[in-house]
């Protein structure tokens, strides 16, 4: 069962643009999750939106694929923190991730390859290789990958501080495997879920192995503990409008619109 009586862990989509007079933009292009102020899931708009704070304490980052959109600002966190790095950055990925992090992005042509360099407290970023399935340690955190329905290589994730727990699906299609973990697991407080495309653009979604507002109603079907409440995220920024009228408009119980930004304390 989903229990809502723990406030332990807080969560944070950071924004990834402004509106004209400074604020926070709720049209989302990048996709980076903070937990507890101390370990990324994605890395999207992380080197662009990240506080202070964030800059000195994340040292673990997670990623669930390698698309542009949640990986954009690993190269330039990396970079930004280069030179003040006495351990290196910790980014959890599959093999298969890795593999395409250093052919695509840390390549020498794109970016450095920061896994062969060092400053002068050693090295400056490692890679942590999960399985899907299998549960590991991200800063205090422990976290397992679950693979999901998208048309990369692609994990979503339940994340546990000892007390409570979380669920992000990261990008996916329709997936069962997701749902039933989600459903097992006693301590869940929140998921978050993806919903990229309304649903006049199905057919893009199915190509693009995302979800629409239908298509997440059903999913929802899937899972067991009803109680639980469920963040809207990872809407595509074109989109968003028709994508939440849509949503309110199926009044699907505990599905919330994650607001961009705001810190939610779970």
């Amino acid at each position: 069962m989903c229990q809502i009586d723990f406030f332990a862990m807080k969560v944070q989509l950071l924004p990834s643009s402004f509106d004209e007079s400074g604020a926070v933009s709720q049209h989302q292009r990048l996709t980076c999750f903070v937990i507890d102020d101390l370990v990324a899931i994605d890395a999207g708009s992380l080197a662009f939106s990240c506080s202070d704070q964030h800059r000195e304490q994340i040292r673990d980052i997670v990623i669930s694929h390698t698309h542009l959109d949640h990986i954009a600002g690993l190269p330039i966190f990396v970079d930004d923190l280069f030179a003040s790095l006495t351990e290196p950055l910790r980014i959890h990925v599959t093999a298969e991730m890795a593999e395409v992090l250093e052919r695509d992005v840390f390549n020498w042509d794109v970016y450095p390859r920061f896994s062969e360099l060092k400053n002068e407290h050693g090295s400056v970023l490692e890679y942590k290789h999960f399985e899907p399935g299998c549960a590991f340690r991200a800063g205090a955190l422990d976290v397992t990958a679950v693979t999901v329905n998208h048309n990369v290589s692609g994990a979503g994730f339940i994340v546990s501080d000892g007390t409570v727990s979380i669920g992000i699906t990261g990008d996916t299609a329709e997936t069962d495997a997701i749902w039933a973990a989600f459903s097992n697991r006693e301590n869940l407080s929140a998921i978050f879920v993806e919903c990229a495309f309304p649903d006049e653009m199905s057919e893009l979604a199915v190509a693009s192995h995302h979800l629409t507002p239908k298509r997440l109603a059903a999913e929802l079907g899937k899972f067991d503990s009803k109680d639980c409440t469920v963040y809207v995220s990872n809407i595509k920024a074109m989109y968003r409008d028709r994508v939440v009228s849509q949503i309110n408009e199926a009044a699907i119980p505990n599905v919330r619109i994650l607001e961009i930004g705001k810190v939610y304390d779970l």
